[in-house]
């Protein structure tokens, strides 16, 4: 009996043991599992389910993936159509920056007014050219430096250079009394090197007698990024305030640049205002058409000529 009782509980803890295994008879095959025994046609029915739920699953997958390729496929078609319309904006800002050029070429070349004393009139003269009669007070000159002279043609020629080969020096702004209209103004006379700074060296261009200028409007400029501050006690003037240059000597907010013909033999050249404006728009053109193409013909080769191979 204690036998038959032994052999009882070896199998039943033998089947334990192997539940969930396979048990392999001489003449079928079971699969013992939790929910109970399979036999092995049941098994081929279950592998097919898995086979069709695994076809079923990898469709739906490729179906995302289709997905996902057509919307970065016209996502990435923004960057060439973004960089065609930045090109074709830039052509046109420069057609604008070509005809300003032209329009002030045009005022600084008319023909002289005379000078208004109404500073709200004056505002509105920015590079105008205007003619005044009346004499220097050489005894309050200011200095604007450093300044080379004003050459368009040597500017295009070095434009883009780190280095200039003109000689830095400066521009003497000397106050002008008008006889004709009761009022002192500032004049821009012109250039000078370094070594005709100091009154003393250009004695022969400091006349005290009245003369007849031409001239160009200017209005007060804002100091640009890394320029120094002007120095009134030291006379030392990196751009033109026209505030604290009237302070300095007692005349009108009024400023003008002297032109050329102005000049007076042995003293600073005149002409020295710059109307040549930065235009490098021709360079932003070739630089957003060529992303462009560039990204257009990625785009073509990735999306396009993928499909066609």
């Amino acid at each position: 009996m204690s036998s038959f009782r032994l052999m009882l509980m070896f199998s039943h803890n033998t089947f334990k043991i192997i539940r969930g295994s396979i048990l392999i008879s001489p003449k079928r095959t079971l699969f013992a599992t939790r929910l109970g025994l399979f036999r092995r046609q049941d098994a081929r029915v279950l592998r097919c389910n898995l086979s069709r739920f695994s076809q079923r699953s990898s469709s739906t997958v490729a179906g995302t993936e289709k997905v996902e390729d057509s919307f970065m496929k016209w996502l990435l078609l923004l960057i060439p159509a973004t960089t065609f319309c930045l090109g074709t904006w830039q052509l046109k800002r420069r057609e604008w920056k070509l005809e300003l050029i032209r329009d002030l070429q045009n005022l600084t070349t008319s023909e002289p007014i005379p000078l208004p004393i109404d500073s709200m009139e004056i505002k509105q003269l920015e590079y105008r050219r205007v003619k005044v009669r009346g004499r220097f007070d050489h005894s309050k000159e200011l200095y604007v430096l450093p300044r080379s002279p004003v050459d368009p043609e040597r500017e295009a020629r070095e434009a883009g250079r780190i280095s200039s080969s003109a000689e830095s020096g400066a521009n003497v702004i000397t106050p002008f009394y008008c006889t004709d209209l009761g009022i002192t103004i500032l004049v821009n006379r012109g250039y000078v090197p370094k070594s005709k700074i100091r009154p003393e060296t250009r004695m022969k261009g400091q006349v005290t007698e009245d003369v007849d200028l031409v001239g160009v409007v200017r209005l007060t400029e804002q100091r640009k990024p890394f320029v120094p501050q002007n120095n009134v006690k030291a006379n030392s003037w990196h751009y033109r305030d026209l505030e604290a240059m009237a302070n300095a000597t007692g005349a009108e907010e009024i400023f003008i640049d002297a032109v050329f013909d102005s000049t007076i033999p042995g003293g600073p050249i005149g002409g020295q205002t710059r109307v040549a404006l930065r235009n490098e728009h021709m360079q932003y053109v070739i630089t957003w058409y060529g992303l462009c193409a560039a990204t257009s013909y990625m785009w073509y080769a990735k999306f396009i000529k993928r499909i066609a191979l």
